[in-house]
């Protein structure tokens, strides 16, 4: 009987040093094969499986798609491409963007419960928001077994208090703890396959993340259709209610747990605010110079009809710069800490990479 040999680990802020954790204590003779998505920029260039072969003594790369995939290895998504696993190869694909993200977690997660049940151990460490919830849930469907990082330790903890939240996980524990879980799971034998159906939902879902044809038909089956439109695209949005986990999914394939969904629409916001202002500041500029050439001419009626326009455009103004001025100093804080956090620890890396 197979024992667990799919290991999918899924991260985001603060990663880098959780994931090197982990690998540098994984053995060269490890029966599994070990996937892993961090987020990162589509069209950043990315020296990840680098660190992490530097870490341990686990060669790690960047697969190609269709390129089968063995035991003792690690396999890292490439920017820009969701990592998928299909029987004994791997699928990259250029899909829409799961919780704002690709890669993005749930893809990778969901594809390996599909593929190989209960053989799959899903990993959740630290990261903002919630991407690896829904896929972690796909996973204890099929049978396979859920770690998430003790959140306590995490840098940032919102995605283990997710997975926590929403998935009966089989351990949560320290980084320190999680490499020798893994190790001995491995060399447990799991449970028969049939004995955990495939929901047809899950193949949906996989079908869409892997850009399958057609698969904009099957979507209209998943959820129930919402009063919602996708941020990305502006098609309508189907409601997914997976346990107690709430979750959206577009015709096209952008996909969303609540929580993204909200942080989604607020980047919108905020874009709608600016542009507002923009058009706010020409017409005020527009009004001016009418008035000035108004009153050059004599039409000192129309001149002062300008100058109200003016004065209403700029009371206009300050209000929404008041507003994007407090926006900005409340979310500001914590995105800066972490980026410039993960920036410096990529410095520090690529600083002793060999030239």
């Amino acid at each position: 009987m197979p024992g667990h040999n799919i290991i999918v680990i899924g991260t985001s802020a603060g990663g880098l040093d959780a994931l090197r954790q982990v690998v540098k204590e994984l053995p060269r003779d490890l029966p599994a094969a070990v996937f892993i998505v961090q987020h990162v920029l589509r069209h950043t260039p990315s020296i990840l499986p680098t660190l992490l072969t530097r870490a341990g003594v686990l060669p790690a790369e960047h697969p190609v798609n269709g390129q089968p995939f063995e035991r003792g290895h690690i396999y890292v998504a490439p920017p820009g491409a969701h990592l998928l696993i299909e029987r004994e190869r791997i699928r990259l694909a250029a899909g829409p963007r799961e919780n704002r993200h690709c890669p993005a977690i749930d893809p990778l997660f969901r594809t390996a419960a599909l593929a190989y049940g209960p053989r799959v151990i899903g990993v959740v460490l630290t990261g903002a928001l919630n991407d690896g919830t829904a896929g972690l849930r796909a996973i204890k469907q099929r049978g396979g077994l859920a770690v998430v990082q003790d959140p306590a330790e995490a840098f940032n903890a919102s995605m283990p208090e997710s997975a926590l939240a929403y998935v009966a996980v089989d351990a949560c524990l320290p980084l320190a703890e999680i490499p020798r879980y893994l190790v001995r799971m491995t060399r447990e034998p799991a449970p028969p396959e049939q004995d955990f159906p495939v929901a047809k939902t899950l193949r949906v879902e996989a079908n869409i993340d892997g850009l399958a044809p057609d698969t904009h038909l099957e979507g209209d089956e998943v959820g129930i259709r919402s009063d919602y439109t996708c941020p990305e695209c502006k098609g309508p949005l189907r409601e997914i209610h997976d346990g107690k986990l709430l979750r959206f999914r577009c015709r096209v394939g952008h996909a969303y747990t609540g929580d993204a969904l909200v942080d989604s629409q607020a980047d919108a916001v905020d874009a709608a605010l600016w542009t507002a202002l923009e058009t706010l500041e020409q017409r005020a500029e527009i009004a001016g110079k009418l008035a000035s050439r108004a009153r050059a001419d004599g039409h000192e009626l129309s001149a002062t009809s300008f100058d109200a326009q003016g004065s209403d455009m700029a009371r206009k103004i300050r209000t929404l710069r008041d507003v994007l001025l407090v926006d900005g100093l409340r979310d500001a804080p914590t995105e800066a800490r972490s980026h410039e956090a993960e920036a410096q620890a990529s410095e520090a890396e690529q600083s002793k990479t060999p030239a």
